[in-house]
């Protein structure tokens, strides 16, 4: 598919994209990802040698969010990303091929990098026995999987319904549909939760493996933890309102409009591990849930997204260790009231008030003399 388009191009020697130009696309990929500054030049040297990962991704039920999002980044860009750094020999979105060429596009990238090549995939997978809901080339959609994972290097599972089902898997979950993970049980699956899930988290993973042939340290769940490894409300820029007590109580109403915490209004960002509160999509500012004003739907938690209710707000008690304030701030207003154990010492001070003068005036006299004991 794109062998013709990268046919004689060496990104390390051609004139119009010099290797000056191709290490600082290297250098700007390694630090959005949080890899290590040497990891650049390695990257430079593994592409200049052909030797660059081949990606074969999959598409099943999800909107491809997650591919229009690798669409729009700049740092690289994506014509950067697939002529130079990676191979993306089989892709339905972005391909020309259709019908049984695309089949054997399939095939022949399976067989061409059997054991090294990376298999991503994008959206939740029909278990359904019939296989009415998802067939591709009269095959079902687990018969696809199987087969593309069973050769791969490494799994990655891209997006919230990849990695649990998401939408498609929520109540009643007619296709019976599930993540990567629940499919492919007993295979290292890296999963990359959100919706859609940052694209370079994706880069990221997918550079360590080309560039070091390791995955990354991955949580109980498989996520990242260069990415996953900090709830949002961590880093998040409202967090000092949160801890100063501050709430939005309404969209649209003067703490809504003064930037202040969201809590309130349903935000899961406590309880949500993701890094997007420190990269935001696109490269663009503010361009994520809680930067636009609306409070973390908690996309990337198998137990909140498509589950909680949108607007509900999680229970404090649940929310992961943070850092900070090791107290949280009320978000119901105090009421006034006494309790039976106030009503007691109240009862006892009062008491020993009554005791202390009684004594106070048996030693004194009216006309302030102190009397005998």
């Amino acid at each position: 598919m794109f062998e013709i388009a990268t046919r004689g191009h060496d990104p390390a020697t051609d004139d119009a994209f010099g290797r000056r130009d191709f290490l600082k696309v290297c250098t700007l990929a390694a630090a959005a990802v949080g890899l290590p500054a040497s990891a650049a030049e390695k990257m430079a040297q593994k592409a200049s040698s052909g030797a660059k990962p081949a990606l074969i991704w999959l598409h099943f039920q999800e909107c491809t969010g997650c591919s229009e999002s690798l669409l729009r980044t700049s740092a690289p860009d994506v014509g950067e990303l697939i002529l130079s750094l990676v191979s993306l020999d089989y892709h339905e979105t972005l391909m020309a091929a259709a019908g049984h060429q695309a089949e054997k596009t399939l095939h022949d990238a399976i067989a061409r990098s059997k054991g090294k090549y990376i298999c991503i995939i994008e959206g939740a997978i029909p278990t359904k026995a019939s296989g009415a809901f998802c067939k591709v080339g009269g095959r079902t959609a687990v018969d696809i999987v199987n087969e593309t994972a069973a050769s791969a290097g490494a799994i990655i599972a891209i997006g919230s319904c990849a990695s649990f089902g998401g939408i498609p898997a929520a109540d009643p979950n007619p296709t019976g549909a599930q993540g990567a993970p629940q499919v492919l049980a007993g295979k290292t699956v890296v999963t990359l939760p959100g919706c859609p899930a940052n694209p370079y988290n994706l880069l990221g993973t997918a550079l360590q493996y080309a560039t070091f042939g390791t995955l990354p340290a991955l949580d109980e769940l498989g996520r990242p933890k260069f990415a996953y490894g900090r709830v949002i409300h961590e880093d998040c820029p409202r967090r000092a309102h949160f801890d100063a007590g501050r709430f939005a109580q309404r969209f649209g109403d003067e703490g809504h409009r003064q930037g202040y915490c969201l809590y309130k209004l349903g935000c899961k960002g406590p309880a949500t591990h993701a890094n997007c509160s420190l990269n935001h999509f696109v490269e663009v500012p503010g361009a994520w849930p809680i930067g636009i004003g609306h409070p973390c739907f908690g996309c990337t938690e198998q137990k909140l997204a498509f589950r909680a209710p949108l607007h509900s707000t999680v229970d404090a008690k649940d929310f992961p260790p943070l850092t900070g304030p090791g107290t949280y701030p009320p978000i119901t207003a105090e009421r006034g009231g006494i309790s039976p154990l106030a009503t007691g010492l109240a009862g006892l001070a009062v008491g020993a008030a009554a005791a202390g003068g009684y004594v106070a005036s048996r030693k004194i006299s009216p006309d302030g003399e102190k009397k005998e004991e």
